[in-house]
């Protein structure tokens, strides 16, 4: 594996907790890992969202101007 080193300094708090981990720095890579899949993810979900919000408008558009022809025996 293709390995950088990295100095961080990290509360306390949290290093207290990582003492029993046997190799740390492949827990704090795999933690760092699954919060930016968390971010991509979340960040797609609201470009989703976005999208579905921008075609509902359009979709509202669409049927307004179409809603005359209804009565037109169609």
């Amino acid at each position: 594996m293709n390995t950088q080193r990295l100095n961080i300094t990290i509360p306390r708090k949290i290093m207290d907790q990582l003492k029993d981990k046997p190799n740390k720095s492949a827990f704090i890579a795999a933690a760092i890992a699954e919060k930016l899949a968390l971010d991509r993810k979340l960040k797609e979900e609201k470009a989703l969202a976005h999208a579905y919000r921008m075609a509902a408008i359009e979709n509202r558009g669409l049927v307004a101007e179409w809603d005359c022809v209804s009565g037109d025996g169609l």
